[in-house]
Formats: C-alpha cells, structure tokens, sequence
C-alpha cells in the first residue's frame, strides 16, 4: 500500500478533528475567514510535525487511569487513520482507548474510541516516556 499523504489524511477523521486547531491558528496569522484550501495547506504544514499518543483507561486503586500504549509518528498512523475501529481491535482488543495529538509538546485534540472485544492490552507493558 502507498503511503498517505497530509492531503488524504486531512480529508479523513483526522482533518475534522484538527479543525478547531487549524482555524484558530489561521485567525492568528490574521485569516479570519479561511477557505478549505487555506485549511488544507495549513494542515499539511502541521501534519509533518504531529504525533499522537495512544492511551486506554483501565480501573486503578478505585478510580481510573489512563495507561500509555503506545506513540505514533505520522508514517507510523495510517492504519489508524484509515480504520481506527479496526486497528485498535485487532492490535489492542477492546477498551475505552483516547488518541492524544501533539505538535511537539503542545497538546491539539484528542479522540477517544471504544471497540469491542478482549482487551489485549491488559498483558501489555505500559509505554516509558523519557
């Protein structure tokens, strides 16, 4: 399979969840009122720079926690952004899961999804940030 490119993924899930970022960038760049091409080539500007972390939430001494799966770069999210569902089923199993967007240290959006099944991550060792 051919590698999306920030064009095609701008047009998926993950173009309308960066929505809000990308206008709210563009407005203080002084474009209050940008086209969807301004959208595009604002999204493809900051698609290069994104990773997303991958969380689930799991019971934790009577309360929940959101334990880290795992972090993407953006060659390494395409299965997600084709089929969110589909990936996290099959790698993770079941679970209430949350995609975190960063541009750098900077927060962007967040996603969650709740695929069924087992949950396979459970026996999986929670990521080690540095």
């Amino acid at each position: 399979m051919e590698s999306l490119g920030a064009s095609e993924v701008f047009a998926t899930w993950v173009g309308k969840l960066l929505r809000p970022f990308l206008l709210e960038l563009l407005e203080r760049k002084g474009n209050r009122q940008p086209t969807e091409a301004d959208l595009q080539a604002a999204f493809e500007a900051l698609w290069p720079e994104c990773s997303t972390k991958l969380m689930v939430q799991e019971p934790w001494m009577g309360t929940v926690r959101f334990k880290s799966l795992a972090r993407y770069q953006p060659e390494e999210f395409e299965a997600m952004v084709l089929d969110p569902m589909g990936c996290l089923s099959e790698r993770f199993g079941g679970g209430k899961f949350k995609v975190n967007f960063y541009q750098g240290m900077n927060f962007l959006a967040t996603r969650n999804f709740k695929p069924e099944g087992e949950a396979k991550w459970r026996e999986m060792p929670e990521l080690q940030e540095d």
